[in-house]
């Protein structure tokens, strides 16, 4: 049984657990989950990530934890009661972890890997705290170490900033505003600007000398020198090394490392230097010889340098190497370092370099040189590594345990450091041996002195260990100083120290022994004199500071000095020689110098300081004493402060009457010493001798008194400065007082309570009075007044001590009170007043409430009075807040509400002001002011804040009831709603500050619903004021819009904290807004159309409940716009409008145009307007859909067609449904660069031109719009004109660009601009050159079928056609769209799929390739025109597409296929002509007709036949490059014929059985018949022009072909072509009731004789008798078993369209497995032979071998492809077999234009002009009846076409192996366009007739508007037809060749919109805005 958990209630899953039984909770590791019940073994609960899912789990799989439960029963909330650091920790690495993988998806390797690290050492250091074993101060800096590591993360990973007190993380309901806002920003400043660290320390680890054969042992002095002063420093780092130049003792690291401490900032300067001294202990001489002597000297060696400013750069020096110096003249060795110096800071100089610039990184350039000193001769360095380390040595002890652990040797400076800190203890005597002058004592040459120096006691003892050479090394009893060879006058400067104890110091003196080194072989030292300095002086001072000359004694070499009294009482300073003067001068010649500086905590040098310590023993010497006091040195006085105190106290104690105010002047100025930031660390002595040892009980009269006296004196005094100083030393006079006080209190039991009270009273009466006084004149007075008030809060902790806290607090109320409020009072006062303000406010006497309560008024007023004078403002912010800080949140105790009462009357108002104009101001352009103009706004505001939170409702009322007027509360309500709008931006905080906008947003909430009431009451009906109402909605609507409310975009740990602490604030503005909106009544019409937009970006929200709130106001707008205007035009224009903007920004979704649209249909149903309104909802609703579709298609990166179709199809909404022509023209522009950056330049052109159109030739002006200034209309027209030009130029599409060349040429004409005119000109000629000279590749058109509703609404379920990119075939095209929709399924079929592939939820692509039919055939048709002309008209303009898919109809004959192969033929019309504004159109119509298998066997001789023609011709003019095309297709033809291709037709159509069977088809067998001996006079025609031309090598396949064709011709029954040359062409009246074929008429004269043009390429009788239709596809490039032509085993010719796929497609007789094989998925093609343009690995000689007749291709043709086209160009497309598909009969709506062309001159004698029909009798006539000389007679209903073009490499890139399409034109079709020629040839501006069928104007008027088509205003210009191929003189005229009726005229009535007559519908005229 299931029971509820009673402690059992959170845990961490430490075992994933799948979930698999009923009712199971899956479970990953880490998860936590909170249970709700248990039951044997199990837990029932959710995770903690999803509780909205509910499971049970095992509960072995689950560790519990410690949780306290909130709200215990259905909503119970559990918190773990853990470390708050350990709970950040734990959240924050759940969503790191989810990040951190997406750095890895992102490819940021670098924060990857730096965040795993982190992660890692956070789980570390959560281990180290989970175990709890740490220490407090261990737990202190684990947790510090903690949450840096975890600020960087969130830093680096875009985080939230955690505001922390003491490491945890603070609930900002918990402190007050202000404090949150110290706290955030605090972490701000810490993470943007570290603190600099004041202490500096310099880490010297000494490693080798790198020296070649050294030999000696060496000592190693480094110390920091002053270059500036000429002085060292520090003390020195000694060290010792071995012969080896290393460590003599590596083993202890103390030894040759070192730490140089306490460095100023000051001290880090270029002129700071390590300066290196080595000096070598050996022979006198470096290269003596071994035995010369065996004594050992310290002899002068070498020195380094190097600038402590090359180790700023913070990184360590690891192996730095010091170039080191030697000195060639021993004399200049004391000064070695300052000449490497200068030469150094030359080279400084000239370089700005840094030292690093040497030979060796560091040490000093080896270009120096000087006389006295050089670089080694050999390789020598001194190998050293170096770090600068920052900050306070005990910061550094725990950051670098590691360096003090190994042991490390501490440097001081010398002397005291910057800051003395008590309880120093020092006592060190630095001596430096400067210099002596000697003798030569006798001898030839100098003296070889050496320096013995000893520290002796008065008993002659010599004190041990108390001579320091440095820090590295321990002290010594003796020091040898080194020896300067034949040196009289040596100087040595060699710094020592003497820590000698003060115990030893009394008495004790220091005794230098000077011996001559001999260099002899003994090598004895004789000493010759001494000189010795007594370390303290008879009086008890010590050695003073300086320079002292001593004297020389001289003595023999073996004097006893041991016996000091011997010499104790000669004189030792040549100063006290020449005072005393009793010694003989002649003594004085030697001397000796040295310098002495005493550091000490316990001795002193002072002789007044001492005087005065010793008042007692000379009592007349007091004044005096204390007089002096002021010239003594401050160190002298704190280091004996408490026995200095003491004396100035028993001083008083004996005499006040006499001394008192000397006493006091002397306790000044102590005070006033320790204010110096040098001593600021001895204030603690003080306080604690005034707390310990402090014992003048009386003196705290004599103290008030002379204070007293000063006071009183200040308004009079001339001089202000003592006064001041006195003033300035308040805070301890007072303790000194009250401790006295207290002190006569517990001696007396309180006597003199109120005397004493009385005394503090009118002391205090003489400040307030004194503090009243305005200053007059100098300003003494007011600096004075500056002076006290700086240090009067100090003074409130003292009288706390003695008084009630109400009696302090009025006593400083009315002092404070008692401040001159005048506001011209000098600016340093007022500054100082906020000062002394602020600290009250800090101070221990505010924070008590009783005392606050006294306070608070005279704070206010103050802030109050700074505040409306706009000064000192960062002070006034720094008081507020602390003011608030000290209210806490929900703090409902009577004396906080008051004290808000006062505050809010107080300071809201001015508060509220302060915050408008500081934000209003420009912010300052310096950094550092920057920030501190950020941080006062953020403070005011987070007063502001704060003083809202802590009002309640009480509060609320009385401010508003505080309001006399209307207006007042109008001006407060309008004030507050623009700083919540400030407030609200997201610049006003920094933008990882989330939780402070969290809270400031629910203040302001909290802070509108209390207003909102006011607004309602007051400002509706008749009271209405829309500015008001205007501001509170404005306001409401951006703060449901902040970026920081979007709760969706948060991660889910995130998003649930908000909303428990919080809720969804969007809702609940969103209920308000909906509330205030329905209160406005009839005043909501002042607000349509203006706050359409803000709602709808309110709606656009993605929260359900916030969309249900808001959509329904839409509702209301629209009710009551109806009301008022009968419609709602506005809200519909401004909700398009708006949509556009929001619904790009991003915003929007699926979800909320089906909300939008069902709410507001539900809305308006009882209506009465309903019908307008769902017309208006139906609109926006289509409009969101094309939006979601423009947008998610944006989101792509690249450009593609999915982009550009969805751009077109908004386009086009917005023209034709909308009619809004600026975003028309927005759309137009978008849809252009999106081309552009595809580089397809045709479509960019196309795109312009639609904004080109919707202009006139006017002067019109227009506005800036887009990029466009302002311009007139002409001269944008231009500028699109100039624009679309280019485009076409670069698209290669010329012949566009001519006609607007010549456009604007005539606008330059009419305006005589010459100079562009013959620009123009020029350019028009360029581009005809480029159509003859530049090669243009044929794109490949592509059907592309979109099923399915998972793709967007402007391509679901609709079938395109597609435009490919250059060189680009099926295969690739396929692959191209199925990248751009990955989610989608390739059908593996070409049938239209059934209805549940239209409504399935998914993506089905279904691609075949598609072949183009031209609209005109005049320039494909015509003779002699290049094809480089003819390329442009077979691929531009095309509406109509074909597709041919082979079908077997009946039983198939397995060994003739042709008899029942029959062709579904599909035409596809296209909405708008390719190529257009984009590369796709949508398929308006489809067609579908079926081809018998006689008519396809026609179709592929008749094509086979136009291309030998084609090729014969070609090959006769020269056009060829070689005759190997030619030759392919002979051999083809020739060899197909003999082994059975053709008499495969032969044996399924000839024969008795089928001609029995279908009597009907008589006339097709007896075409079919002529064909075949057509193509055998063309063939015998071909070998002729073959023998002529072919090359030697190929003369054997010529003769082999002859032969064939002997074959061939006895096979067709053929002996000689005279018998057939008679035969008269066949005719089918009746046709075929499937198909609708088409030929091209014959060149005929009017009057029915034949046109003999002037060049005959061909000469051969009757060749050119039947006029072959055009092909539409050409023959495969593969055999296929399942088809052939006229033979089984050869593949048709490359004119031949095949009607079978490849072998790679699905054709019958294909396996399974090749049939659904992924490359059949779309049905692409397979390779094949293509056009010179399209070059492929195949030679020209291979392509049409290829291709050739009967190798498996399938027959089928293109009747309306003329020859020429046919013969090099073919073009398979892909299909699929569908046996089973009937034939649909899809209406045709009459015959396409063809665009016009550029204008030739005309030929009279053009056959195309003459053309005509001859017969009106629709009966056609048997070539049995007719002679050859008879013509055709079309049917006078019946138009023809002139040709529609075939599918050509050239035109296509692709060989289309599918299915091709029949010509809808009938041979009657040709009567009536010829008439219509002929009728329409007159009118009309061009010479020439305008070339198009009776129902044109219906067709042309059929597709979308000319805006896509250049040539809608242009010029109708004749166009002579092309001519065909020539016969000769002697024929005939030849018939039209028979064609079977067409279903024409039952189409033409079936009244479809290709039909109509009349003229094609176009968009409304508009008039273009001024755009």
């Amino acid at each position: 049984m299931w029971i509820p958990t009673e402690h059992e209630k959170y845990g961490v899953v430490i075992a994933s657990f799948r979930g698999t039984v009923p009712y199971g909770l899956s479970l990953e590791i880490g998860d936590t989950v909170q249970i709700l019940e248990k039951c044997d073994g199990w837990y029932r609960g959710f995770a903690l990530k999803n509780p909205n899912v509910k499971g049970i789990f095992p509960s072995s799989y689950v560790h519990l934890k410690n949780a306290c439960v909130k709200n215990k029963g259905q909503f119970e909330m559990v918190i773990p009661t853990e470390d708050s650091v350990i709970t950040e920790m734990t959240s924050t690495l759940r969503d790191w972890g989810t990040m951190w993988k997406q750095l890895y998806v992102r490819n940021e390797g670098d924060l990857f890997h730096r965040l795993w690290h982190i992660m890692n050492e956070i789980l570390d250091l959560r281990r180290q705290v989970l175990v709890g074993h740490l220490t407090h101060d261990r737990m202190k800096d684990v947790k510090r170490h903690i949450t840096a590591r975890l600020d960087w993360g969130n830093e680096q990973l875009g985080l939230d900033l955690v505001p922390r007190k003491e490491y945890a993380m603070v609930d900002p309901e918990d402190i007050s505003i202000t404090e949150l806002y110290r706290l955030m920003e605090h972490r701000h400043r810490k993470k943007d600007t570290p603190v600099q660290a004041s202490n500096h320390h310099l880490f010297v680890q000494m490693k080798s000398l790198m020296c070649s054969n050294l030999g000696e042992e060496l000592e190693v002095i480094f110390s920091l020198f002053d270059s500036k002063e000429n002085r060292p420093i520090s003390e020195r780092f000694f060290l010792r090394l071995n012969r080896n130049g290393l460590p003599k003792a590596p083993d202890k690291p103390e030894r040759h490392c070192s730490l140089f401490v306490d460095l100023g900032s000051s001290e880090l300067r270029r002129d700071i230097y390590i300066t290196v001294h080595i000096i070598r202990i050996g022979r006198m001489g470096a290269g003596e010889k071994k035995n010369a002597c065996s004594v050992q000297y310290r002899r002068p060696f070498g020195c380094a340098v190097l600038s402590i400013a090359d180790l700023l750069t913070g990184e360590t020096k690891d192996d730095l190497i010091l170039k080191v110096y030697m000195c060639n003249t021993e004399s200049e060795w004391y000064q070695i370092h300052e000449n490497i110096i200068k030469k150094l800071n030359a080279r400084y100089n000239l370089t700005g370099s840094n030292a690093g610039t040497c030979d060796q990184e560091g040490g000093t350039p080896s270009s120096l040189s000087s006389q006295s000193w050089d670089t080694m001769s050999d390789l020598r360095g001194l190998a050293v590594s170096l770090q600068l380390l920052h900050g306070d040595i005990e910061q550094i002890r725990r950051e670098y345990s590691s360096v003090f652990s190994h042991g490390v040797s501490i440097t001081r400076k010398l002397g005291f450091s910057n800051i003395i800190m008590p309880g120093e203890m020092r006592n060190d005597l630095y001596i430096t041996i400067e210099r002596g002058e000697f003798e030569k004592g006798g001898k030839s040459v100098a003296r070889n002195v050496e320096v013995t120096m000893f520290i002796v006691e008065n008993s002659g003892q010599i004190l041990k260990d108390f001579i320091s050479f440095g820090s590295g090394e321990p002290p010594a009893s003796e020091y040898h100083s080194f020896v300067l060879y034949h040196n009289n006058s040596p100087r040595w400067s060699e710094l020592l120290k003497l820590p000698i104890p003060v115990d030893k110091f009394r008495g004790a003196h220091i005794r230098f022994e000077f011996r001559h080194c001999s260099t002899k072989e003994k090598g004895e030292k004789k000493l010759f004199g001494f000189s010795f300095v007594p370390l303290m002086q008879e009086d008890g001072r010590t050695l003073p500071d300086g320079t002292h000359e001593l004297i020389v004694h001289k003595c023999e070499e073996n004097t006893n000095l041991q016996d000091t009294t011997r010499y104790l009482k000669l004189p030792f300073s040549k100063g006290i020689l020449l005072g005393n003067n009793h010694q003989a001068i002649k003594a004085t010649k030697e001397s000796f110098w040295i310098t002495s500086f005493l550091c000490s905590t316990k001795l002193t040098q002072n002789g007044d300081m001492l005087d005065l310590l010793k008042w007692r023993t000379h009592p007349d010497k007091i004044t005096g004493c204390l007089s002096k006091i002021k010239e003594i040195d401050g160190s002298e006085i704190v280091k004996f402060l408490q026995d200095t105190l003491d004396t100035l106290f028993g001083i008083l104690d004996e005499n006040s009457q006499k001394y008192g105010s000397k006493v006091f002047d002397s306790l000044v100025h102590i005070i006033n010493l320790l204010q110096d930031s040098k001593f600021h660390h001895f204030k603690p002595v003080m306080d604690t001798y005034i707390e310990s040892h402090f014992a003048g009980a009386l003196a705290y009269r004599d103290l008030i008194k002379v204070l007293k006296w000063y006071v009183d004196r200040i308004t009079e005094a001339e001089r202000q400065e003592h006064i001041q100083e006195v003033l300035k030393a308040q805070e301890y006079i007072f303790k000194y007082i009250v401790q006295s006080r207290r002190l006569f209190s517990l001696a007396t039991g309180g006597q003199n309570e109120e005397e004493f009270r009385c005394c503090i009273q009118e002391l205090l009466m003489s400040v307030r009075f004194f503090l009243s006084q305005e200053s007059k004149g100098s300003g003494a007075l007011s600096q004075s007044q500056a002076v006290f008030l700086s240090s009067f809060p100090a003074v409130y902790s003292e009288l706390l001590k003695l008084f009630d806290i109400r009696e302090v607090a009025n006593l400083v109320q009315d002092t404070l009170g008692s401040l001159p409020t005048i506001v011209h009072v000098d600016d340093s006062l007022q500054a100082v007043k906020l000062q002394c303000i602020g600290k009250t406010v800090e101070s221990q006497l505010y924070t008590n409430p009783d005392s606050r309560y006294i306070l608070l008024p005279v704070v206010l007023h103050h802030l109050h009075m700074h505040l409306q004078e706009q000064k000192d403002l960062i002070m006034c912010a720094r008081i507020l807040s602390n003011v608030f800080c000290l209210i806490k949140k929900n703090s409902s105790e009577k004396s906080v509400l008051e004290e808000i009462d006062v505050i809010v009357a107080s300071l809201l108002d001015i508060l509220l002001r302060t915050i408008l104009e500081i934000t209003s101001r420009p912010q300052p352009s310096g950094s550092a002011m920057r920030l501190q103009f950020q941080d006062v706004t953020g403070e005011f505001v987070a007063c502001l804040l704060s003083l809202l939170r802590q009002m309640t409702d009480r509060h609320y009322q009385q401010l508003l009831d505080s309001f006399n007027t209307k207006e007042e509360l109008r001006d407060f309500l309008l004030q507050i709603f623009t700083v919540f709008r400030i407030l609200i931006r997201p610049e006003m905080f920094p933008k990882d500050w989330t939780v402070m906008r969290l809270v400031a947003n629910n203040v302001i909430i909290t802070t509108v619903l209390y207003l909102s009431d006011a607004l309602r009451k007051n400002f509706l009906n008749e009271n209405f004021d829309y500015k008001i109402w205007d501001s509170y909605f404005y306001l409401a609507v951006i703060f449901i819009n902040q970026l920081c409310l979007q709760l969706e975009m948060f991660t889910p740990s995130k998003k649930k904290k908000v909303l428990e602490k919080y809720g969804d604030m969007r809702v609940t503005m969103g209920c308000e807004i909906f509330s205030m909106w329905q209160n406005l009544g009839e005043h909501k019409l002042h607000f349509i159309p203006a706050l359409i937009g803000p709602f709808l970006e309110v709606t656009l929200i993605p929260q359900p409940d916030l969309r249900n709130v808001m959509i329904p106001i839409f509702h209301d707008m629209m009710d009551w716009e109806q009301r008022r205007s009968g419609n709602f035009k506005q809200v519909e224009a401004k909700l398009i409008d708006k949509l556009d903007s929001l619904m790009s920004e991003g915003k929007g979704d699926e979800t909320y145009r089906e909300l939008f649209n069902s709410i507001l249909l539900k809305k308006i149903e009882r209506e009465t307007w309903r019908e307008s309104g769902v017309s208006l909802i139906a609109t926006v609703t289509r409009l969101m859909e094309r939006l979601l579709d423009y947008r998610d298609c944006m989101k792509m990166g690249e450009v593609d067609g999915k982009k550009i179709g969805c751009t077109v199809s908004l386009l086009n909404f917005y023209k034709t449904e909308l009619n809004k022509e600026e975003m028309y023209i927005r759309y137009i522009h978008k849809l252009y660069d999106l081309h552009l950056k595809a580089q397809n330049f045709t479509e960019a052109a196309y795109t312009l031109l639609l904004y080109d159109e919707l202009l006139e030739w006017s002067d019109r002006p227009l506005r800036e719009f887009l990029t466009y200034p302002m311009q007139t209309e002409w001269q944008r027209k231009e500028h699109l004109h100039l624009a679309i030009i280019q485009n076409f130029d670069r698209g290669k599409c010329w012949e566009n660009g001519i006609i607007l060349c010549r456009k604007i040429a005539e606008q330059y004409e009419s305006y005589y601009d010459y100079r562009n005119l013959s620009k123009m000109r020029m350019m028009e000629a360029s581009l005809y050159d480029k159509i003859m000279d530049q090669q243009r590749l044929e794109p490949e058109f592509f059907r592309v079928g979109f099923y399915g509703k998972k793709f967007p609404f402007f391509l679901r379920n609709k079938e395109f056609v597609c435009r490919g990119h250059d060189y680009e075939r099926l295969e690739a095209f396929q692959q191209r769209m199925l990248n751009e929709f990955p989610q989608a399924i390739a059908m593996q079929h070409a049938n239209q799929p059934d209805e549940t592939i239209f409504q399935a939820e998914a993506q089905y692509l279904q691609i075949y390739a598609v072949t183009p039919i031209p609209e005109s055939q005049e320039v494909l048709q015509r003779e002699g025109v290049p094809d480089n002309i003819k390329s442009f008209y077979k691929v531009n303009h095309i509406w109509k597409f074909r597709y041919d898919r082979p079908f077997h109809k009946g039983t198939k004959d397995k060994e003739n296929e042709f008899k029942s192969l029959w062709v579904e033929r599909t035409s596809l019309y296209l909405v708008q002509s390719l190529p257009g504004i984009s590369r796709w159109f949508e398929v308006e119509k489809r067609e579908v007709v079926e081809m018998s298998p006689l008519e396809n066997a026609i179709e592929v001789l008749e094509n086979k036949n136009q291309q030998l023609k084609t090729l014969i011709s070609q090959c006769q003019t020269r056009q060829m490059q070689n005759i190997n095309p030619l030759t392919m297709c002979l051999n083809g033809v020739i060899d197909a014929a003999v082994n059975g291709g053709v008499s495969r037709y032969q044996e399924a159509f000839f024969v008795k059985e089928y001609i029995l069977s279908h009597p009907e088809d008589g006339e097709k067998i007896a075409r079919l018949r002529e064909l075949m001996l057509e193509q055998a006079q063309i063939l015998e025609f071909g070998l002729a022009v073959h023998e002529k031309f072919v090359p030697q090598d190929m003369r054997p396949l010529h003769k082999k072909l002859v032969d064939q064709f002997f074959v061939m011709k006895s096979s067709l029954g053929i002996q000689e072509f005279s018998a057939c040359i008679q035969a008269s062409p066949v005719h089918f009246p009746n046709g075929s009731p499937r198909v609708c074929r088409n030929s091209a008429p014959a060149s005929m004269s009017p009057d029915g004789t034949r046109v003999i043009p002037r060049r005959s390429p061909l000469s051969y009788p009757a060749v050119n008798r039947y006029s072959s239709s055009s092909l539409s596809s050409q023959a495969s490039a593969e055999p296929s078993p399942s088809t052939s032509s006229l033979s089984s085993t050869h593949s048709a010719s490359p004119n031949v369209t095949s009607s079978a796929p490849s072998s790679a497609r699905a054709s019958p007789l294909l396996s399974d497995k090749h049939k659904h094989s992924r490359e059949n998925s779309c049905l692409s093609p397979r390779e094949r032979p293509c056009s010179a343009i399209y070059p492929t690995p195949v030679e020209p000689s291979q392509r049409l071998l290829f291709n050739h007749i009967g190798e498996g291709a399938l027959p089928r043709s293109d009747p309306n492809l003329s020859a020429p086209e046919k013969a090099v160009n073919p073009t398979p497309s892909s299909w699929s077999l569908d046996s089973g598909k009937e034939a649909k009969n899809m209406s045709d709506s009459g015959k396409i234009i063809s665009p016009p062309v550029p204008p030739r001159p005309t030929q009279t004698a053009s056959p195309a002009r003459h053309t005509t029909s001859v017969s009106p009798s629709p009966a056609g006539r048997s070539p049995l009846k007719q002679g050859s000389v008879q013509s055709f007679t079309p049917s006078p209903v019946e138009y023809h076409s002139p040709g529609l073009t075939s599918n050509s490499p050239v035109l296509s890139g692709s060989y289309s192996s599918g299915i091709s399409s029949l010509s809808r034109c009938s041979t009657s079709e040709t009567s009536g366009f010829e008439n219509q020629v002929n009728e329409q040839s007159a009118p009309g501006p061009g010479p020439g007739p305008s070339y198009g069928g009776p129902d044109e104007p219906g067709r042309k008027e059929s597709k979308t508007p000319p805006p896509y088509s250049v040539y809608e205003r242009t010029l109708r210009r004749p166009v002579p037809l092309p001519h065909s191929l020539s016969i000769p003189v002697a024929a005939e005229p030849p018939a039209l060749p028979p064609k079977p009726l067409a279903a024409r005229p039952g189409h033409l009535e079936n009244g479809t919109r290709r039909t109509e007559p009349g003229p094609r519908p176009r968009p409304l005229p508009r008039k273009v805005s001024q755009l």
